[in-house]
């Protein structure tokens, strides 16, 4: 039997890390149900560990380092 995991939606700047409150860019769904966001501070600081006990990864700590699109004259 093949179980689908739905993808996960994109976190928003209401996303708050459960570590310190900051906003979230990283979520981890652990293997145990539930789950857990972190700002990237924190992602870093535990992303070995919590990659340990994950089902699922979604990290967006990129969008820190992007550069935004030029605005529209």
């Amino acid at each position: 039997m093949t179980t689908a995991v739905a993808p996960s939606a994109q976190l928003t700047a209401e996303d708050r890390c459960d570590r310190c409150g900051a906003q979230a860019y990283l979520r981890v769904e652990l293997t145990t149900g539930g789950e857990l966001l972190f700002c990237a501070h924190h992602a870093r600081e535990h992303g070995d560990r919590l990659r340990e006990i994950a089902a699922n990864v979604h990290d967006e700590t990129h969008k820190l380092t992007d550069k935004p699109a030029p605005a529209a004259d």
